[in-house]
């Protein structure tokens, strides 16, 4: 086959054959298809999206390009969670020691940041010594013995996807449902789990800016798990804000072990406990979601959670007294109180531009090879329904040089909105996705 004329035929709104996608996709690994040729490709399918069953092969493809894990002897449904990333989700910080305090197995393997969202294994290699590169041996001792790891993609499990992901960040191939639904399940179906629990965001600081979107890519991602024969349910969650209060690779980290301490972040954990009540629900560890949600609250209050954490984080090698004095950890070199100059009420975020001065601060990636700078961010000081007044503290900016702080400052004002009348909460959990929605 020509790799153009399958480039062509998608261009032009065609279909491409499981066998044409199969070889295309194989021969990309193979080197046959090269780099260039496949940024045209993943460009004409961004434009032209794909087929309910191009989206499966596609998947099936970067699946089958590696190992697929059977984990099957290692008691207990495993369950994982995959969000599609947002401003400030740190939430499988908390999550997988929580989920994992509770008896259910937590195999997770997760992504470094993607455009303006962070990623979960940058966060994680902000603590000194964290090894998130861990062979496929020690994946599972880890699991079978503590019952979470959590690593970064091999180059045994999907490995195709691997570089596509890489590629899609850099080529403004990102926002595309059959690419996103593709990536995530390729790797989630590689990695063992018996159940799978995904968090859509939706809103101004997600890929998916609308709830019709993010509903679209909801069903999309469960079609694909239900239709491999795993336990699947989605959830679309707000992404109007930035989650929490530190966008930033430390900073978030500081942030999860606060709330793993027992902090009230109120809505980074009412998201983190109904995840975690869904998944501790799927595990059969729980009578219901609700009776789920209780347990994670409770992994919390005992203690449970943090001790399992620091199981985690001795186990892959991270240095645990970060964990118990944070502040040990140091801060950036730069830092600067961003005040209001107005009296309001905070009506709304733009929370992509929120994630890009990240990255102008060195917090998230332009290029795949990008050197990130770990404690560098936002620490946002207000959230949207809070009053405020001339004076008060908007934002913090932490940065490594002063280079990019008159930048980054007049950005982060641009992206608060202050109205006269407090605005509405909305709730973090908008819609549930499942097999009846589809």
């Amino acid at each position: 086959m020509n790799p153009v004329e399958l480039i062509l035929k998608k261009r032009n709104k065609g279909t491409l054959t499981p066998e044409e996608l199969k070889w295309l996709i194989n021969g990309y690994r193979d080197g046959l298809v090269r780099e260039y040729q496949m940024s045209a490709f993943l460009m004409a399918v961004y434009f032209n999206g794909m087929t309910r069953e191009e989206t499966l092969t596609l998947t099936r493809c970067m699946m089958e390009s590696g190992v697929i894990l059977d984990l099957s002897d290692i008691p207990g449904f495993k369950v994982d969670k995959h969000s599609t990333g947002g401003v400030g989700d740190k939430v499988s910080l908390i999550l997988a020691p929580i989920v994992a305090a509770a008896g259910v197995p937590v195999p997770m393997i997760s992504g470094r940041g993607l455009g303006h969202t962070g990623g979960t294994l940058d966060k994680l290699e902000s603590i000194p010594g964290f090894r998130t590169d861990l062979d496929l041996t020690a994946y599972r001792k880890q699991l079978a013995e503590i019952g979470a790891v959590l690593i970064g993609q091999t180059k045994e499990l999907a490995p195709v996807d691997k570089e596509m992901y890489g590629l899609r960040d850099v080529t403004g191939t990102v926002e595309s449902i059959p690419l996103i639904s593709g990536s995530i399940m390729s790797k989630k179906l590689a990695e063992g789990i018996d159940g799978l629990v995904l968090d859509v965001k939706t809103g101004s600081g997600a890929f998916m800016k609308t709830l019709e979107d993010s509903r679209a890519l909801a069903k999309s991602l469960v079609g694909i798990g239900l239709g491999f024969g795993k336990e699947t349910i989605a959830y679309i969650t707000n992404m109007r804000e930035p989650i929490g209060h530190e966008v930033g690779n430390w900073l978030e980290v500081k942030e999860c072990i606060d709330c793993l301490n027992g902090a009230d972040v109120p809505d980074l954990m009412e998201l983190t406990h109904h995840l975690c009540g869904t998944m501790i629900y799927m595990g059969k560890k729980s009578s219901s979601i609700e009776d789920g949600i209780a347990i994670s609250k409770d992994m919390i209050s005992t203690g449970k959670a943090m001790a399992k954490w620091l199981e985690i984080v001795k186990a892959q090698g991270g240095d645990t007294r970060v964990i118990h004095e944070p502040e040990s950890r140091g801060k950036a070199p730069v830092q600067l109180d961003i005040k209001s100059e107005t009296t309001g009420y905070v009506a709304a975020f733009d929370s992509r531009e929120i994630g890009m001065v990240g990255i102008l601060l060195k917090a998230g990636r332009m290029a795949k090879d990008d050197v990130i700078s770990p404690l560098t961010g936002i620490t946002i000081r207000k959230k949207i329904g809070d009053k405020i007044h001339p004076g008060d503290i908007l934002f913090t900016l932490h940065a490594d040089s002063e280079q990019p702080v008159a930048e980054a400052e007049k950005r982060l004002r641009s992206s608060v909105a202050v109205d006269s009348v407090k605005p509405a909460i909305k709730p973090m959990i908008l819609e549930t996705i499942d097999k009846r929605s589809l």
